[in-house]
């Protein structure tokens, strides 16, 4: 178990997680989301774990959805974006999207799975499958390990405050359970600091896979912000 104070707490406050964001990341953002999200204007965007959803600064006009278990990035995103999106509040397990299910072009999970263990991991896999329309895309970002890895890297990468970071091919294993067919791109060079960085790209192609559990739907929905 990795400590949950100090900066581990630090990071948790939407001022400071931005702040840190800007000072390490450098134009990864726009290199993620150019190389691989490759976002269209008009697209549905489901965005979990969104985190203060800075994501927006980088995104063209979408129908953005973002959620995230952390109630003060909820607050900060909406009180920030709250004209250009939808916030919740609530887990992968507890997301209100029964209505809008196989109605999203494509799902975002930016730095979350290595928050999230074997099971609560495929829970997002199985929920992002059933909210994207066929044909559509989950695209997921995040810290891993690596072979040949830069020794500073995979140091830094340890001491993440996500307590399942996995080697590179272990996320495509399990997105591999869910999704037909997943992409996996490994990068050391989105962040200022060394960091290694494994990014999947898992296409929705062809039925769901038998005996795909029905995420649990619930959650708490912050009104917007009056225009």
């Amino acid at each position: 178990m990795k400590p949950r104070d100090g900066i581990y707490f630090l990071l948790s406050l939407p001022s400071v997680y931005r702040l840190f964001r800007t000072i390490v990341r450098g134009d990864g953002c726009r290199v993620y989301l150019s190389e691989y999200v490759r976002p269209i204007p008009g697209e549905k965007v489901l965005d979990i774990g969104c985190g203060p959803g800075d994501i927006l600064e980088d995104l063209p006009a979408v129908d953005y959805l973002g959620f995230d278990i952390n109630p003060k990035y909820v607050e900060a995103a909406q009180n920030r974006f709250g004209r250009r999106g939808r916030f919740f509040c609530g887990d992968v397990g507890l997301t209100a999207i029964e209505r809008e299910a196989a109605s999203f072009d494509l799902v975002l999970a930016t730095g979350v799975l290595h928050h999230l263990d074997d099971n609560q991991a495929l829970s997002l896999f199985h929920l992002a499958r059933r909210a994207l329309k066929p044909g559509a895309r989950l695209v997921t970002y995040d810290g891993c390990f690596v072979a040949g890895q830069p020794k500073l890297a995979r140091l830094v990468v340890s001491r993440d405050r996500g307590q399942y970071v996995r080697e590179s091919a272990e996320y495509a294993k399990l997105a591999a359970q869910v999704f037909p067919e997943v992409r996996s791109f490994v990068r050391h060079d989105l962040l200022r600091i060394p960091y290694t960085h494994v990014i999947l790209q898992c296409d929705n192609a062809g039925p769901l896979p038998s005996g795909c559990p029905p995420p649990r739907l619930s959650a708490t929905l912050l009104p917007s912000a009056p225009e």
